[in-house]
């Protein structure tokens, strides 16, 4: 692990919060551990969500909605992904023997959340501000870099379009299937009690955004 903590550029205090921040559910069931890092995610994601809106408040003289639409792209599925791959977090990932097989220390979902759930271990060990440093030295050069973008907020983009029609949009979950550690979510988008699009993906997050993609392609037609 002393490899991981030069990557972050941290010194720990906690190592068990760490060793729970890379095992996944699969291997804390193999190995009958109490916990995985699925807590740590949690906490990591409004971590990482608040250090990005702090920063773009701070820096950046954009309205709310546009700063939703930036903080949203640095913060989504990909962009996480992204920045797991680039430090090489993976290799720390800590699956169990049938998920391995199955290429789970380099699912997308599993790659993202590690991320998260690595901040959400520094916080409690380190402080907030510690956690602020990490997620701000990993996370501004992209948002400084015009060239970078990880997926159009499809979700946002149709809230956009149903506010100016003035009709109501909520999205309904119609399908979850797959074991605790690979979950596919299926996502219906309804507007006006009519379906217009159905997205699939492995978040509730990514569903919806694939609902969304799908409903403003038929809208634009």
């Amino acid at each position: 692990m002393n490899e991981l903590y030069k990557i972050l550029n941290i010194t720990p205090q906690d190592e068990t919060l760490y060793n729970i921040a890379v095992s996944h559910s699969s291997y804390a069931n193999e190995h009958k551990a109490k916990k995985d890092y699925e807590r740590l995610e949690f906490l990591g994601d409004a971590v990482v969500d608040l250090v990005v809106a702090d920063y773009l408040y701070s820096n950046h003289d954009e309205t709310e909605g546009e700063m939703t639409k930036v903080r949203a792209s640095y913060v989504c599925e990909n962009a996480l992904y992204e920045y797991s791959l680039n430090l090489g977090l993976p290799q720390f990932i800590k699956v169990g023997h049938g998920e391995e097989k199955e290429g789970g220390k380099y699912k997308k979902a599993i790659v993202a959340d590690i991320f998260e759930s690595l901040v959400g271990a520094i916080y409690l060990d380190l402080g907030y501000e510690r956690a602020r440093k990490t997620v701000l030295d990993i996370v501004v050069p992209y948002i400084e870099n015009p060239d970078i973008t990880f997926f159009n907020d499809y979700k946002s983009a149709l809230q956009e379009y149903i506010q100016t029609e003035q009709k109501n949009l909520f999205y309904n979950l119609v399908e979850e299937k797959g074991p605790a550690h690979d979950k596919m979510f299926t996502v219906e988008v309804v507007i006006d009690d009519i379906v217009y699009g159905r997205g699939s993906g492995s978040s509730k997050k990514e569903a919806e955004q694939n609902a969304a993609k799908k409903a403003l392609d038929k809208l634009a037609k």
